[in-house]
């Protein structure tokens, strides 16, 4: 699965649009977190406990975007953002979305065809 955050994929054709998909969570740090965390906070630097929260976070919603497109038959996600948000104050969401598509690669000798599309089209 390609996931990119441009709108098309160099080397590759998009045969179909399948629609916008999408991961969510929302999520709270555990109360040790929030107390370490605010120890850390006295002292400047960044936070891991936090850190780690998000990113764990934005691994989550990754991973439900990419099987909503497989899902729908999608072998790609283009233009691919995330977006996250505060709820109540305890609470962060975190949003990955895309546009699931079916891409094919581009062969060699053909206009636009990269080295890597040349290769996955050679072994099809």
């Amino acid at each position: 699965m390609l996931i990119v955050t441009s709108n098309d994929i160099p080397g590759y054709r998009v045969k179909a649009v399948l629609g916008e998909v999408m991961g969510m969570t929302v999520r709270s740090a555990n109360i040790g977190a929030n107390i370490v965390a605010g120890f850390r906070s006295l002292g400047g630097g960044e936070v891991t406990e936090y850190t780690k929260l998000v990113y764990d976070s934005r691994h989550e919603v990754m991973n439900r975007m990419w099987q909503e497109a497989v899902s729908r038959g999608g072998n790609a996600i283009v233009a691919m953002r995330f977006d996250t948000g505060d709820i109540a104050q305890s609470f962060s969401e975190v949003c990955a979305y895309g546009t699931a598509v079916i891409v094919e690669p581009i062969p060699a000798g053909e206009p636009g065809a990269t080295d890597q599309s040349a290769q996955q089209a050679a072994q099809r």
